[in-house]
C-alpha cells in the first residue's frame, strides 16, 4: 500500500471493464510481463501475447468468454482475469473456467485480485454460470490466493495436486 502511495494511488484509483479489440497491444504486453513475472521466467515474446489475443477476438468472438481488466492511473493496464464457459447442457450446472488471471507484482497484495475476482464471479452469474475451476500448476506461487478465495483443491486419482481448483458457490466469490 505505501508503494501506492507513493505513485499518488490508493484502490479508489483503479477501475475495472471489459478487454475490447483496442486492447490487444497493451493487454499482449501486459500478458507477457506478468506471466514472466508469476513463473519468474525470462519475458515471453509479447507479439506472441498479442498474436493470441488478436486470435481469440477474431475466432473466439461467440460469447463464450470475457476479459476483464484492472485499469489504474493513466489508463495502464495492471492486471486482467479471462473467463470462459463450458458448452455443457445441464443448465442447472453450468460452469466455466478462471484461464487466466494476472496482476503486475507491484498491485499484488492490496485486494486487486479479490475485486478481480468477484467481477469475474458475477460475470460467470450473470451467464447462469454457477461454478468454476482453474487449470493450473502446483508451481504458481499464486496458489496460495487461490487457497484463500475458497478454491477446493482438486486431485489426481494418485492423491497429488496438480494446481487445478474449483469453486462451487460462485455467490461467495461475488461479494468480493
Amino acid at each position: 500500500m505505501r508503494k501506492l502511495q507513493q505513485r499518488g494511488e490508493g484502490l479508489d484509483s483503479f477501475t475495472f471493464r471489459d478487454a475490447t479489440e483496442n486492447d490487444i497491444e497493451e493487454l499482449g504486453v501486459l500478458h507477457a510481463e506478468t506471466w514472466a513475472q508469476t513463473y519468474n521466467a525470462p519475458r515471453p515474446n509479447y507479439k506472441l501475447r498479442q498474436d493470441q489475443w488478436r486470435k481469440a477476438f477474431a475466432e473466439e468472438n461467440d460469447g463464450s468468454w470475457f476479459c476483464i481488466l484492472v485499469v489504474g492511473k493513466n489508463n495502464k493496464l495492471v492486471g486482467f482475469a479471462k473467463g470462459k464457459t463450458h458448452k455443457n447442457t445441464d443448465s442447472n450446472n453450468r460452469s466455466g473456467d478462471l484461464n487466466k488471471i494476472y496482476l503486475l507484482h507491484d498491485y499484488q497484495r492490496i485486494g486487486l485480485g479479490k475485486k478481480l475476482i468477484g467481477h469475474v464471479a458475477r460475470r460467470f452469474l450473470s451467464m447462469g454460470v454457477n461454478e468454476m475451476g482453474l487449470f493450473g500448476t502446483s508451481q504458481n506461487p499464486s496458489c496460495a490466493f487461490h487457497d484463500a478465495m475458497g478454491g477446493e483443491r482438486l486431485y489426481s486419482e494418485n492423491g497429488i495436486f496438480g494446481g487445478c481448483y474449483r469453486w462451487r458457490d460462485l455467490q461467495k466469490l461475488a461479494a468480493y
